[in-house]
C-alpha cells in the first residue's frame, strides 16, 4: 500500500497593533481574504491566511473611507510570517517564496 504524499500548506500572516488604524486593514485583508483566520489578544490582532495574503488599497479606502497609501500599513505592523512579494501603491501581497 503506497501513501499518498501530504502537501502541507503554509499560513502567511501578519500581528498588528489593535487600534482605530489596524483595525480597517484587518477588516480589509478578511474581505479580501476569505480564508483569513483572526486571533484577538491584548494590543494585538493576529492575522494568518493560507498560502498568501493579499492587501489591498481600494479595500481600505472603502473600509476607512478616505484616501489610504499602502506605505501606512508600516506604521501597525509588529511581526510578519512569510515574505513581501509585492508591495506598491495599490497592494501589498505577502507569500512564501519557496
Amino acid at each position: 500500500m503506497t501513501e499518498t504524499p501530504v502537501t502541507r500548506v503554509r499560513n502567511v500572516g501578519v500581528d498588528v497593533q489593535d487600534n482605530d488604524e489596524a483595525r480597517p486593514i484587518v477588516e480589509a485583508i478578511e474581505r479580501d481574504n476569505p480564508e483569513a483566520t483572526i486571533r484577538r489578544m491584548p494590543g494585538m490582532l493576529k492575522v494568518q491566511v493560507p498560502r498568501q495574503m493579499v492587501i489591498r488599497r481600494t479595500t481600505v479606502e472603502e473600509i476607512l473611507g478616505r484616501e489610504w497609501d499602502t506605505q501606512e500599513f508600516q506604521l501597525s505592523i509588529i511581526s510578519l510570517a512569510g515574505n513581501i512579494s509585492e508591495w506598491d501603491e495599490d497592494e501589498i501581497l505577502i507569500k512564501w517564496e519557496h
